[in-house]
């Protein structure tokens, strides 16, 4: 799930969307849907820069982490060139995986060293040294301790790594590896009860600097970095015996890093591409009079739609019916822009520098489109026109809703008829069943006067009458064309990357490109992202680590269950159906299994229609996205896959699908600090634990609690509980609210639209810790690590914080506060233990301190 990024899109994708939660063209997410990752999926666990969603993305739920680093538009992490719908691929964006963080799978056979294990031996030296040091700092811990028995470990394997110890110190490798990371990433000249994230993570900040190709660094990002090598490694390596879809997979990625023939080309397919949807009037000279006359809006968006799955202007799509998960239907929304939220189109100061340097962008290409069409420069009139390309595209932000408007689902979904359609939105003449049937027609799908849709964007689609009367048919065209044009910027020659990149450095503060391979690993691994996946979990993943995942998801439902019972504020009809719902939650971990499964020919079916050239990368990105489109569309007429994944393995984010009621967390996240079926149960408790109740408890978030446990819309709630529930959640919005981000110019916190991300990272910690002490109750306590003077409870909170640590630029910084879901990561930390007793307790923080303040807000 990662596209590149540019104000083109990416949805992400990561997946917002993506933090446990950023495509191609910035989008404005339906509520349920966090970005972050396209129609399915809302709440990722989110964190710094995966991927995007798509627009629109009914019932999704975003990753825990933000998905998109350093990109821009809807998507911030996906490659522009292709998103696809569910498959999730969504933000949200954006591993370089060294086997120390990866649990191997053990293969048969001789090969050469790869750079990863090359660096693997150097991180063992690295380790041995750290564990050299740690006996000095222990020694001493261990002489006071030399009246203590070591406690006795259950045998249930999970604590069986551990035998190796000292006087209840734990001596292993991984132990040590674990205490110096800990370690490192602290500043223990700050008091936890002051700035707990500064005391966690302000070693870690000290220590790492934004790489230049970055707008945003963070734990995420270095597990996506380390992710990505892997993905480089394999996507590389041929082999005869690969199946189908891996090969198809490796030519795509062949062609993506053939730059010599890419510069070759240069604009051609491009121009190709624009004669193909009617011409480009700023690079013509008879457009008004060879293609004017015939143009149609309608006609015009159906192909943008259903041929390069791009939404301008209008965004339609095919996805699960809200109020029947049992089958699909056709949304409409608002569409995404070409900057990343509608604030860059009007406010001062940082935004409005962005705003100048997109002008600048547009203009460039213009002119140089102009220049390879042999067109005598007319500069003036070239920035007249695109001028009037931006104040088209500032009045349709302008008609679009903000964030914090759009977070009620039952609110935005307004089901008619087409017939009904047509006569409640006219725009202007507007022919709804051109368009529609215009899209479908090209999956052999015909519609009636009485086919439903559903409208996610009445307010929008009532001043975008008005809008279209405003503009000239060729200003539309314009707009329209240029819109097609940026997601395929990356994928052109070195001259119209640089107009990128300079575009990029005002909007992100980045001033060098990422490497090339990166960008087309992201692509490939976006666009296939199960054949990638396949090849990612053979090369890095443990498969035992599913059943010890699914395990810790066991507790953690339960505990969910328990926490129910301490809440005064729901009735207890109202409980029992969260409990329902709960407990009916299904679980994806890891991968697919048909993935791994030679014999099964799913995989190779997914991309039987693809057939890819080395030497026609463009070409390859088109095909693509054709085929997603296509594959979104056919699902109109299709029963809903109860067992389709929301995402690929290969992604360091989690998610949640409201529609399904499910959660899922790939592979790429089943990692150290996360998870390791070799670390203390603290850190996997305070790490993945901590994801596994983040995820659960967006099914009851303020998006999430509007479906039932099968997914369909539905109020299951009492008067009392709903408005008992409102007000619990009124105490978050105002406490994150007043959180002010000075690197963001001051701006505060939107406590609204971060709210559901909110909810559940503050659920996810405390169901993580009663589970965890319910473990230690049956299983009993763990060797101490090495030189770390703490308690078992105090690193689970450590763990749990060190996830977070991460830095932003500023540029980055007011795009996040305007487009993320997730509260910044600093917050994220702050926020969930100000308003847990147990956290307090555990570092005994004083009554009124800064980590223990008097009023606690709590929904779960």
């Amino acid at each position: 799930m990662v596209w590149n990024c540019e104000g083109e899109l990416l949805l992400s994708i990561p997946i917002t969307a993506g933090e446990y939660g950023e495509l191609s063209q910035p989008v404005q997410a339906p509520p349920h849907q966090s970005c972050h990752l396209q129609h399915e999926y809302k709440h990722a666990f989110g964190s710094a820069g995966s991927f995007l969603l798509t627009p629109a993305l009914s019932g999704c739920s975003a990753g825990v982490f933000e998905t998109s680093v350093g990109c821009g538009g809807a998507a911030q992490g996906l490659h522009p060139s292709t998103y696809t719908e569910p498959a999730v691929r969504r933000n949200m964006g954006k591993s370089e995986s060294q086997m120390d963080i990866m649990e191997k799978s053990s293969k048969p056979g001789k090969r050469r060293w790869t750079v990863a294990e090359i660096g693997l031996s150097v991180l063992l030296l690295l380790a041995s040294c750290a564990l050299a040091g740690l006996v000095v700092l222990y020694t001493s811990a261990v002489k006071e301790q030399s009246n203590r028995s070591t406690v006795t470990r259950g045998s249930t394997g999970e604590g069986q790594m551990f035998r190796s110890s000292l006087n209840n110190v734990c001596t292993t490798a991984d132990c040590v590896t674990a205490a110096a990371r800990l370690l490192q990433n602290m500043d223990k000249s700050v008091e936890p009860c002051d700035n707990f994230y500064r005391y966690a993570c302000g070693g870690w900040l000290e220590r790492h600097v934004i790489p230049e190709t970055s707008s945003r660094h963070s734990v995420f990002d270095i597990l996506r970095d380390k992710l990505e090598i892997v993905l480089k490694g394999v996507l590389e390596m041929t082999s005869e015996a690969d199946r189908d879809a891996i090969k198809k997979a490796k030519v795509l990625y062949s062609s993506c890093m053939n730059e010599s023939l890419i510069e070759q080309r240069d604009s051609q397919p491009l121009m190709k591409l624009i004669d193909s949807v009617g011409g480009w009037p700023v690079a013509s000279e008879d457009w008004n009079t060879t293609a004017e006359e015939t143009w149609s809006l309608e006609s015009t968006l159906a192909i943008l739609t259903a041929h390069f799955h791009k939404k301008v202007i209008l965004d339609m799509y095919v996805w699960t019916d809200d109020r029947d998960s049992q089958r699909h239907i056709i949304y409409i929304d608002q569409p995404g822009l070409g900057m990343p939220s509608r604030d860059y189109y009007f406010n001062e100061g940082n935004y409005k520098k962005v705003r100048e340097a997109y002008l600048q962008f547009m203009v460039s290409i213009a002119k140089i489109t102009r220049d390879d069409r042999n067109l005598t420069q007319d500069e003036d009139r070239v920035w007249e026109e695109m001028m009037q390309v931006l104040e088209l595209e500032t009045d349709i932000a302008n008609a679009t809703s903000p964030a914090e408007e759009r977070q009620d689902v039952t609110v935005l979904y307004n089901k008619m008829t087409m017939s009904e359609l047509q006569s409640t939105f006219s725009l202007n003449g507007f022919n709804w069943t051109k368009f529609i049937h215009g899209v479908l027609s090209s999956v052999s799908i015909d519609i009636q006067r009485e086919e439903e849709v559903v409208v996610y964007s009445a307010p929008y689609l009532q001043k975008l009458d008005e809008v279209l009367s405003r503009h000239s048919v060729r200003t539309m065209q314009n707009y329209l064309i240029w819109q097609l044009i940026i997601d395929r910027v990356s994928s052109l020659s070195r001259r119209f990357k640089d107009a990128r990149a300079r575009y990029r450095k005002t909007l992100y503060g980045t001033t060098v490109e990422d490497a090339w391979w990166r960008e087309c690993v992201r692509y490939v691994q976006s666009s296939m992202e199960n054949a990638v996946g396949a090849l990612y979990v053979r090369e890095t993943f443990a498969g035992e680590s599913k059943q010890m995942v699914s395990n810790l998801i066991s507790k953690i439902q339960q505990a969910y269950v328990e926490t129910l019972e301490e809440l005064n504020w729901m009735d207890d009809a109202s409980k029992e159906k969260a409990r329902e719902k709960a407990m009916a939650m299904k679980e994806h971990i890891g991968y697919p299994d048909h993935i791994l499964e030679e014999d099964n020919q799913k995989l190779d079916q997914e991309y039987a229609h693809l057939n890819f050239s080395e030497e026609n990368y463009f070409e390859n990105i088109l095909e693509n996205l054709k085929s997603e489109a296509h594959k979104s569309l056919k699902k109109l007429r299709e029963p809903v896959d109860p067992d389709l994944w929301i995402i690929g393995a290969a992604v360091v984010n989690a998610f949640y699908s409201p529609n399904r009621n499910q959660i899922v967390f790939p592979a790429g996240i089943l990692q150290p600090p996360f998870f390791s079926k070799h670390q203390h149960q603290a850190l996997n408790f305070g790490g993945i634990g901590m994801v596994i109740g983040h995820e659960i408890t967006h099914g009851f978030d303020d998006n999430g609690r509007n479906f039932d446990k099968d997914g369909n819309m539905l109020n299951w709630w009492s008067n009392y509980s709903a408005e008992h529930f409102k007000e619990q959640s009124q105490c978050m919005v105002q406490q994150y609210g007043n959180f002010n981000w000075k690197l963001a110019g001051g701006q505060n916190v939107s406590g609204i639209s971060t709210l559901g991300e909110n909810i559940a990272d503050n659920g996810g910690v405390r169901q993580a810790y009663k589970a965890y002490l319910k473990w230690m109750e049956m299983e009993g306590e763990e060797p101490r690590l090495p030189g770390l003077d703490m308690d078992h409870k105090q690193l689970f909170f450590l763990n749990f914080a060190q996830v977070w640590c991460g830095a932003y630029r500023p540029e980055y910084a007011s795009q996040s506060i305007k487009t993320d879901s997730h509260s910044p990561l600093e917050y994220r930390v702050l926020g969930s233990l100000q308003n847990f007793e147990a956290f307090s307790e555990a570092f005994q923080c004083q009554k009124g301190s800064q980590m223990n303040p008097e009023l606690k807000c709590r929904v779960w």
